[in-house]
Parts: C-alpha cells; structure tokens; sequence
C-alpha cells in the first residue's frame, strides 16, 4: 500500500492522540478477532502466556495484579481461569494455587500466538525496524511525560 505523502510541518502538526488511538483499535481488533476464532479473548491469552512462561510462579491474585492494568474490556479474570480450566488447558496447584498448562492448554497457546503473529507482520509491512524502535521509544517518552509507566512490562 502506497501512501500519500505531506510535508513535514504538516506530519508535525497532527494529533497524536487520535493516530495512536487509531493504531490502538486496529491492532487490538485485529488480535481480538484472531483470538475469538479459538474462542479466547486477550485475557485468556495473557493468562496462556503468562502459566507457560513461568509455570506455577502465577496465581489468581498475583496474575489479576499484573494484567489488571491492561484490561480495557471489565472482563471478570477468574471467570477466564475457570473457562480455561474447564476446557483442560490450565492447571492450578492446590497449594499456592500456581497456574500452569496441559499439552492442549500449551498447543491452544501455540495456535493463538501464530493467530496473533499474523496481525503483527500485517502492521509491520513497510516499516523499518529501526522506525518502529523509534515509534516506540517515542511512545514510551510520551507516555512518561503524561504520568504513566514508560518503561517495559517485566
């Protein structure tokens, strides 16, 4: 896709506001869509993610802790849990109640992340690396300077 172009005074001077918000809805709902034909939603994939990269170190609590932040929807998290559970794919420990994955939890993750990394090389196409380092470092600064965490999610 080729796109027009504008003198730099006139790219200064948009909002940007209303072209990150944009991307913001054309991301996420690209991802949402991709998600809901495994029939998952963000926060189930978050929950996914987050038992497979560090099995047993998350529980209720600290998990909705970590993820609440992101969380645009006002979806109930352990409601997600108990969906993923019910479907086999994640396991709680009786104990601390760690979180972890089945094999079919681990290969419904797998599906989703190619879902997602099909969205993600779509939004890339035409953007040089070193202009989305630069993108997101704006961004971060940006978001610094309003008050929010400009650094990245540990």
């Amino acid at each position: 896709m080729t796109l027009k172009e504008y003198p730099h005074e006139v790219l200064a001077a948009q909002p940007i506001g209303a072209w990150t918000g944009e991307v913001y809805r054309r991301v996420v709902g690209g991802l949402r869509g991709q998600l809901a034909v495994e029939g998952l939603t963000q926060p189930h994939w978050w929950t996914l993610n987050h038992a497979a990269g560090a099995p047993g170190r998350w529980n209720r609590t600290t998990l909705v802790e970590r993820l609440a932040r992101y969380d645009d929807l006002g979806l109930d998290f352990d409601a997600v849990f108990d969906d993923l559970a019910a479907r086999g794919w994640l396991l709680e420990d009786g104990a601390n109640g760690g979180m972890s994955l089945t094999a079919d939890g681990e290969a419904a993750r797998l599906r989703a992340r190619e879902r997602n990394h099909r969205v993600l090389r779509q939004a890339h196409e035409g953007v040089a690396e070193a202009d989305f380092v630069t993108t997101v470092n704006v961004l971060r600064r940006i978001t610094a300077n309003l008050g929010g965490e400009g650094d990245l999610p540990e």
